[in-house]
């Protein structure tokens, strides 16, 4: 593949970059003053704003990539899993988002602290670092998939290495002065860029696609292999397998699950809804933000279907279609970036590749930053001011600064990782990105549960419960079952139901420990009405 960006695309490249310089330096003028502000912007952030950016970090490259693939491979089924989200959202708003607010809490593990002790803080602030490394680092080689293939032309275990140190120091060199208030306006101007950017891809493939819009959808609906519609929305089907973790139930089930941690539990998505002024405009800024990723990846997932007519339907190009070359190996992973880079004209070519970047940069920076929290409000704080508890705010803040730079190069060796393990385990890009949550969400969820619905749980229980959380997806993965025999390598379950048994055997493992003296059932009446 000899593909060269022409120097209008790189004149789009350096106008972009020029952009994001300018709000890095202009964001990073106003210095923090202390860690709260530096890592919550003073619970200072508009809603508008907020909901932008839970929305940016919730899409990230996976969806840049991964909807495209989906829409191109599947049918619509990944868009009802939006039910569970808002159900979840309603959940996390009646539970969590009021005591955090009650609570002043810098990191949701914080909550933790007050019911078993300083021990259950660190440890779970641990497990959604482990957990965090996963995903981040799975998105950051999704990102870097599609560097690779605009820069050396290839994706190329080499290539795709230098891509991801590129988007890490890329990521670092504006966000780590500015803190969050860096990261929340950023992650709105680089939301702008990539859905702009999408809307050209889409707009462009209708002008290219010779057919009328209904002989599209009688395509659709009517695919040559014989299978079912791509126009399904909802599936019923009872499939606990891995082709089934886009049904109904697992829908209702799974997903709902899935949403509680990531909006509730995950510091990466709930440290935005915490820089709100109050919990109602924090509970707001979630629920908007659920909903504008209804259309959002409506769209990714049309593009990918319009790509399916595209390369797999010639009987409805008047030229007979354009061939999927193998010029990358797993091509269909890479769909999207293959049109784009063989298909679109120059300009938009360049628009393009730089919206997969910002969608890239936007994940990134909110996992470095949401990381960084979590090292130093969660263990390095405790420690340092037992030893010197007269550090200066300052010093904390510059240790935030610090704690991002490790984790950059946590999550860079994770997604080198993810290089190999996703060609191992041939799973698609979407499904994958999700599936790596699972390791951490099982434990967090069954722990939390204990701490809302029950009096049950210490701190012996939790660390037990976050081990048993990580053990039941791990048992489940591929590499792990073959060591069993071969009759334990067939098992295939998905990893919504992973997540369902994951969170009910560590919320019992929890419940196992005896409390060490009266504890409260939290609740929204306890709590406050955050809706």
């Amino acid at each position: 593949m000899d593909i060269k960006l022409t120097a209008l695309d790189w004149l789009v490249f350096g106008g972009y970059f020029a952009l994001l310089a300018a709000m890095g330096w202009l964001l990073s003028q106003r210095r923090a003053g202390n860690a709260r502000d530096y890592f919550l912007g003073g619970n200072q952030m508009p809603m508008w704003a907020v909901a932008i950016s839970v929305m940016a970090t919730s899409q990230s490259a996976a969806t840049f990539l991964g909807g495209p693939d989906q829409g191109f491979r599947g049918d619509l089924t990944y868009l009802a899993t939006n039910i569970g989200a808002f159900i979840a959202a309603f959940v996390v708003m009646l539970y969590l988002i009021p005591r955090y607010y009650q609570a002043r809490v810098s990191t949701v593990y914080g909550l933790l602290q007050q019911r078993f002790g300083s021990s259950a803080k660190r440890q779970a602030g641990s497990m959604y670092l482990f957990g965090r490394v996963f995903a981040s680092g799975a998105r950051l080689y999704m990102a870097a998939i599609a560097v690779s293939m605009v820069i050396f032309h290839n994706i190329d275990a080499s290539s795709v290495v230098l891509s991801i140190v590129l988007l890490a120091f890329g990521a670092l060199a504006y966000s780590v002065v500015g803190g969050i208030r860096s990261v929340i306006y950023t992650d709105a101007f680089q939301c702008a860029v990539y859905v702009l950017a999408a809307l050209a891809v889409l707009l462009y493939l209708l002008w290219l696609i010779p057919a009328e819009p209904a002989a599209i959808v009688s395509a659709l609906k009517q695919p040559l292999d014989g299978s079912g519609s791509k126009l399904q929305l909802l599936d019923f089907s009872l499939d606990f397998g891995a082709s089934g973790v886009f049904t109904f139930w697992s829908a209702m089930t799974g997903f709902v699950l899935l949403n509680i941690a990531a909006f509730g539990l995950d510091q990466d998505m709930t440290q935005r809804v915490l820089t709100c002024k109050t919990a109602k405009e924090g509970a707001r800024a979630m629920l908007l933000s659920v909903v504008l990723i209804i259309p959002v990846m409506l769209l990714f997932i049309a593009i990918g279907m319009l790509l399916y007519v595209f390369y797999l339907r010639p009987d409805l190009m008047q030229q007979g279609g354009s061939e999927l070359a193998n010029s990358f190996a797993g091509e269909t992973v890479t769909v999207f970036m293959y049109f784009v880079l063989n298909e679109m004209p120059a300009g938009l070519r360049g628009l393009v590749t730089v919206g997969v970047v910002a969608a890239a940069l936007s994940t990134m920076t909110s996992g470095l930053n949401s990381m960084s929290s979590v090292l130093v409000e969660d263990l390095y704080r405790p420690w340092r001011l037992r030893r010197k508890p007269q550090s200066s705010e300052q010093h904390f803040v510059r240790a935030g600064q610090f704690g991002m730079l490790l984790t950059a190069t946590a999550l860079s060796a994770m997604a080198v990782l993810c290089f190999y393990w996703q060609q191992f385990s041939d799973m698609p890009l979407l499904a994958f990105a999700l599936s790596v949550m699972v390791f951490s969400y099982s434990g967090l969820l069954g722990v939390y549960f204990t701490v809302l619905f029950t009096r049950r749980g210490n701190a012996t229980s939790v660390a037990a419960a976050l081990i048993c959380g990580f053990l039941v997806p791990l048992f489940f993965q591929p590499y792990v079952l073959q060591w069993f025999g071969p009759g334990f390598a067939e098992w295939d379950l998905g990893f919504t139901w992973q997540l369902c048994l994951g969170t009910l055997l560590a919320f019992a493992v929890c419940c196992l420990g005896k409390p060490k003296a009266k504890q409260p059932v939290f609740s929204a009446a306890a709590t406050g009405d955050a809706a």
